[in-house]
């Protein structure tokens, strides 16, 4: 695994630098590089933060996990997650706080060890197509579908022949529609459940007078006014700053959890297991679970 070794001299560094992460603009690479330290170079000046010692007198070393990971919620949960991983010595440099396309194949080719921004049907899927072995080294949350409404309040509210924007790839389609079905407006064919794929030619039954418009996942929030209600990952929700009415959503049941994706060869690793392990502890969980107002879940509750 590619991994960069640095002392603890970075320690506040990094700490600044993460935090920065979270305010810049999706994209802006944020690394101990942009702080003007580069990595591999050792400062016998600065200062342990616990105890006042240089670290070059301590002589502690820090294993650096270079990554690619959303804005919302997912630099926010690593740059919570900081200190807990800095105790056990490791350090995450943040490259991009915006996934994009290419961000799967940058972890392929060794650029990166890890990203943190798709669930595993979708990486799944993507190995399938392109013949890559990337794995899931741990679920750390689930972004719940969720249903919203501008207009009305309640399911009790919503008109005849409401008029539903739903996203049109194919994951999350099988997702919308599957909570149209759990809150009683439609039913999908049986076959569904067996691949996990779903688009409106596959609905039975309207048990509900409803009119469901696709659209890219990227123009629901912008054109939501056009529509009764609106189906939309909470990421992309809480990533656009607006206020609207919650109607229903997943539930913590959902095998969409976000992961923490790595090459097959550094799964077993012991800086991933390590940073996994942090991720989904106790102290990083109920911070989730607090922190979102139910729009992020936490994948372990007890």
């Amino acid at each position: 695994m590619k991994t960069t070794i640095i002392k603890k001299s970075l320690a506040a560094v990094i700490s600044g630098v993460l935090l920065a992460g979270c305010g810049a603009n999706a994209g802006e690479p944020t690394s101990v590089q942009n702080a003007g330290v580069s990595p591999n170079v050792e400062s016998s000046t600065a200062e342990s933060p616990e105890s006042g010692e240089t670290a070059e007198a301590a002589g502690e070393e820090f294993v650096t996990l270079k990554g690619i990971v959303d804005l919302t919620p997912h630099s926010e949960i690593i740059e919570y997650a900081a200190p807990l991983l800095e105790e056990k010595g490791i350090k995450i440099e943040l490259v991009a706080t915006a996934a994009d396309a290419t961000t799967n194949e940058k972890l392929v080719a060794g650029e990166i060890d890890f990203n943190f921004f798709q669930h595993w049907p979708y990486l799944a899927d993507q190995n399938a197509v392109n013949g890559w072995d990337l794995v899931n080294a741990g679920d750390i949350h689930v972004e719940p579908i969720t249903a919203y409404s501008e207009k009305y309040t309640s399911v009790d509210e919503l008109p005849e022949n409401a008029v539903v924007a739903i996203p049109n790839d194919g994951t999350n389609e099988y997702r919308a529609l599957l909570i149209l079905e759990k809150n009683g407006f439609i039913k999908l064919d049986p076959e569904t459940t067996t691949v996990l794929s779903a688009t409106v030619t596959d609905i039975a039954e309207y048990v509900k007078p409803i009119e469901i418009v696709e659209l890219d996942s990227a123009q629901i929030i912008p054109t939501r006014a056009d529509y009764d209600f609106f189906i939309t990952n909470t990421n992309k929700y809480l990533e656009s700053g607006i206020s609207a009415n919650f109607l229903f959503q997943e539930d913590k049941e959902s095998p969409y959890a976000n992961i923490i994706a790595v090459r097959a060869e550094d799964a077993d690793s012991e800086a991933i297991k390590t940073f996994v392990e942090v991720l989904r502890s106790k102290e990083v969980q109920d911070w989730i679970a607090g922190n979102y107002n139910g729009a992020v879940i936490p994948v372990v509750t007890e």
